[in-house]
């Protein structure tokens, strides 16, 4: 259950905001009452001007140590991630969505940002046999070892969204979600696919979910999004 004393006047980072889910974010963050400064982590501007909006410019987010002193912040959101398709190799995949990742929870610990989120992936297993599960995993593993704050997890399913690129694994599974998605029930629930506004808007309810709750599986996300957002094209232009 969610905590019903909020503080009005929050300051959150977002690591990834040019990502499916991260611009959804930064949208929800932006209309949410709870928030009053919003910063977006980018390597490109994003196409957005708003009052609460603060872009920080960073090439390079092997060197996020660099500026660890202009990150304070009640909340870290990191939304990082990439395929194997898009890094080039599984070792520029790590280097992604397990070392950024740990990076980001390094600097949370060391300047005490009381809350880390970090989306992930339904199925996440350092033991697992599949490359892309291992690595999701691991880096959960590591995270937990380094950031001793409010930690969660967020793990969706596979995305609905407006990517801007084609990716087949995911267009096939988003016809099969349709075709029995309904007969998901019961532990099947969490495997069924989650739309990236409906993240988006979870992701910004869990810093109040009890500490000890580290892991939110997609089904879980979906109840906690509330209504859906009847969306049919991004909120910003493709990035």
């Amino acid at each position: 259950m969610v905590k019903q004393n909020i503080d009005m006047h929050q300051t959150a980072i977002v690591f990834g905001a040019t990502g499916l889910v991260g611009k959804e974010l930064i949208f929800e963050l932006l209309e949410s009452i709870q928030y009053a400064k919003v910063t977006a982590i980018v390597r490109n501007t994003l196409p957005l001007a708003h009052p609460k909006l603060e872009q920080m410019i960073i090439k390079d987010f092997y060197k996020l140590n660099d500026h660890a002193q202009q990150f304070s912040a009640d909340c870290f959101f990191c939304c990082i991630g990439t395929t194997i398709k898009t890094a080039g190799s599984k070792e520029a995949f790590r280097k992604v969505d397990l070392d950024i990742p740990v990076r980001i929870a390094t600097i949370a610990e060391t300047i005490r940002v009381p809350n880390l989120i970090i989306v992930s992936s339904i199925g996440a297993n350092a033991q697992s046999s599949n490359f892309y599960l291992k690595t999701k995993g691991e880096m959960e593993q590591m995270v937990k070892a380094i950031y001793h704050g409010n930690l969660k997890f967020a793990r969706p399913s596979f995305l609905i969204g407006n990517r801007g690129e084609f990716r087949f694994g995911e267009k096939v599974a988003k016809v099969m979600n349709a075709i029995f998605g309904i007969f998901m029930l019961g532990p099947l629930a969490k495997y069924r696919g989650i739309r990236s506004w409906d993240v988006a808007r979870s992701l910004v309810k869990l810093p109040e979910l009890p500490k000890e709750k580290i892991l939110i599986q997609s089904d879980e996300l979906q109840q906690l999004s509330g209504k859906n957002r009847n969306a049919k094209a991004p909120i910003f232009p493709t990035i």
